[in-house]
């Protein structure tokens, strides 16, 4: 009955079925909505761009003042892990080697020029016959060291001090390869104690001729505070010695007679009894160290008498010339002291020295010398150069302005130029 029931219903059940999907319509509302979303990103994109510097000022204004501060900050963060991966240890050891590296390397090069400079040093020795209190006889020997300055057809010339021969008829030279001749003095001045020596051609072996070299004067008055110099003969005491350093001081000098000195004093540690030569990085002579001339302090540090301003005297020598001599020790009269004590210009006569030709012709100290031999002289300079060229013998004309009560007055003194023995 009841089956009879449940299929008479049937007819009214419903049934429900899916909607088939338009796969047109669906793709078309897709492009659609991609169309949108483009643009609506491109319009928010031109927004932000038009808006961006107006937000940037309002919200970061200290970013907008300074824009370069973040390249800024990554340039200093690049720097400080450059900084970061060195290794301070490596790279200051890797400076310190290569400065050491490069000194060694100028001490070479200037230990070069020493011992290409040695070639033209000697070793001067004089020996000398004593007899003790008992009658038994000895020889003494005076050492020191000498430079070639000249050769000609038959002699070569041989520049040092008349302190180390002491003894003029007993003298021999030993060259750098160790063979000796027999010298003898050609001149030497009694003032700066200079002596030129001369040896024989025919007393010198060919090999040690061709072995030998003549020294070269350069020009002292290229020499500053802090040039390096180069001092060979035998500023220790020991010849052939080669010590390089810097000049320290150029402004001082030496006063002796008749002429003034400019020094060079320099870093180089030295003996009381130093002598030789100061020269430059060209192998050059700038400099004499003199025994007479060295350091009376306790540093012992070497100093050089100026070699341009000794050359005139030493050419003088070289030639057999004599020195002439006056005997005043002198000093210039400068603008500023002019003024301040009305003293004329000239040359101020520090000192007559005794049994002097000067003082022989009644000149005396605090005189101011004018005119030499017809000559104006206005400065010390001046006045050793008029020395210079006086010839001994020469009776000559010297003006000078002396000081009296009521003045100043002009006299004429006549010298009898001299030389110092």
């Amino acid at each position: 009955m009841e089956d009879q029931k449940q299929q008479k219903n049937e007819f009214i059940r419903e049934q429900i079925k899916n909607k088939p999907v338009n796969r047109k319509k669906a793709a078309a509302k897709v492009g659609i909505c991609a169309i949108c979303g483009v643009v609506f990103a491109l319009a928010a994109a031109v927004t932000f761009v038009l808006a961006e510097p107006a937000i940037r000022k309002i919200l970061c204004p200290q970013e907008e003042e300074n824009p370069d501060s973040v390249n800024t900050y990554i340039a200093d963060t690049e720097s400080v892990t450059e900084s970061e991966q060195s290794d301070p240890d490596v790279t200051s050891q890797a400076q310190e080697s290569l400065s050491i590296a490069d000194y060694q390397i100028l001490q070479n090069q200037l230990y070069a020029i020493g011992s290409q400079g040695n070639y033209s040093i000697v070793t001067v020795t004089s020996v000398v016959s004593n007899t003790d209190w008992f009658h038994n006889s000895y020889e003494s020997e005076g050492q020191g060291s000498g430079v070639i300055i000249q050769e000609n057809a038959s002699e070569v010339l041989i520049l040092t001090e008349q302190k180390v021969i002491t003894d003029p008829s007993r003298i021999t030279v030993t060259f750098i390869d160790d063979t000796t001749a027999g010298a003898v003095m050609k001149k030497y001045d009694g003032n700066t104690g200079i002596a030129v020596l001369s040896v024989a051609k025919s007393d010198i072996s060919d090999s040690t001729l061709d072995t030998i070299s003549i020294a070269e004067f350069g020009n002292s008055n290229g020499v500053t505070k802090g040039s390096i110099v180069i001092a060979l003969g035998s500023p220790l005491g020991t010849n052939y010695s080669i010590l390089t350093g810097n000049v320290t001081s150029t402004d001082n000098e030496i006063s002796t007679i008749d002429h003034n000195y400019s020094i060079f004093t320099t870093d180089i540690v030295a003996s009381k009894s130093s002598s030789g030569i100061l020269i430059n990085v060209s192998g050059q002579i700038v400099g004499m160290v003199m025994q007479d001339y060295s350091n009376s302090s306790e540093e012992n540090t070497l100093i050089a008498v100026s070699s341009t301003e000794l050359k005139s005297m030493i050419d003088m020598l070289a030639e057999g010339k004599d020195i002439p001599y006056l005997g005043m020790t002198v000093t210039t009269v400068t603008e500023k002291i002019e003024k301040e004590y009305d003293i004329p210009e000239g040359v101020y006569i520090k000192e007559a020295m005794m049994d002097s030709p000067a003082m022989a012709a009644g000149l005396q100290s605090g005189d101011v010398i004018t005119k030499i031999n017809g000559e104006k002289v206005a400065s010390d300079t001046a006045y050793s150069s008029q020395v210079m060229k006086l010839t001994p013998g020469d009776t000559i004309p010297v003006v000078v302005q002396r000081q009296s009560a009521d003045g100043y007055s002009e006299i004429t003194c006549k010298v009898e130029v001299g030389v110092l023995e």
